[in-house]
């Protein structure tokens, strides 16, 4: 496996049985056995293809998914570390992609390969399946990902994109970011209009009610651990406030006279 290859039926260890996990899990249990590791599981089958674990035995699959909360991402890291089987393939599935890349890159031993994930789609966008969604892939540590990506195409019908860390969290700063600010903001001004509505205007609401109830780890990624999220932010808003002050001023000034007939 150290040539990027995957086996030929992996285990999977999965971290995390939260919203995602609970997503992706039975997916991938259609094709691999999955151990999944979360505090507040008890030991025990889950579903066909799939059981609660303990750490060690999660950790110790030659595939490893952390579907944690990048603030925990660390702790996680350092506690899987030891358990590692040598040349294991350990992904994040993180909003951000930066600083999981930074930690995964220090925190695991050098025999471990590591390749930073950010599935595009969620509960809400994936609820009809997963198909035809996209995933980002950020080849890190002795990682090539033609394997990963042609299971992710070929098996799970997913659309591959290849980047960089940084190049993902530039562009997710404004897809995202932009995306949840909109909705706090939506959601802060009160009841949309139902009846009266447009097109245009319904696909805003659609959008933000995709991420409204995301959970708070996600939206705090999102806004504050993506060092590109904070210059867009600020951008956006001073092109806001500058349009609005235009439109106040011509809203102060007199309406000019037409004649008519």
């Amino acid at each position: 496996m150290s040539d990027g290859s995957l086996p030929s039926s992996p285990q999977i260890g999965l971290f995390g049985f939260g919203a995602f996990g609970r997503l992706i899990a039975p997916h991938l249990a259609a094709h691999c056995p999955v151990r999944v590791h979360d505090p507040l599981l008890p030991p025990g089958p889950l579903m066909p293809g799939m059981a609660a674990t303990n750490l060690e035995d999660a950790a110790a699959c030659p595939i490893v998914i952390l579907a944690v909360p990048v603030a925990r991402m660390q702790a996680v890291a350092r506690a899987i570390a030891p358990h590692l089987p040598r040349h294991a393939l350990v992904a994040d599935v993180g909003s951000v992609k930066i600083l999981p890349a930074e930690i995964l890159c220090r925190e695991l031993p050098d025999h471990v390969r590591i390749i930073a994930t950010h599935p595009l789609f969620g509960p809400q966008s994936a609820r009809d399946g997963i198909a035809g969604h996209r995933i980002v892939l950020c080849p890190l540590r002795r990682t090539r990902p033609g394997a990963v990506a042609a299971f992710l195409r070929r098996t799970l019908g997913l659309d591959v994109i290849l980047t960089t860390p940084d190049a993902h969290d530039r562009d997710a700063a404004m897809a995202q970011g932009l995306t949840h600010l909109l909705a706090r903001i939506l959601s802060e001004m009160g009841p949309m209009p139902e009846r009266i509505s447009t097109s245009s205007f319904d696909l805003i609401r659609a959008a933000t009610a995709m991420v409204r109830d995301d959970a708070p780890d996600v939206s705090h990624a999102i806004a504050h651990l993506n060092p590109h999220a904070g210059a867009v932010r600020r951008r956006f808003l001073a092109i806001a406030g500058r349009i609005a002050e235009s439109d106040d001023a011509k809203d102060a000034a007199p309406f000019p006279e037409r004649a008519f007939g």
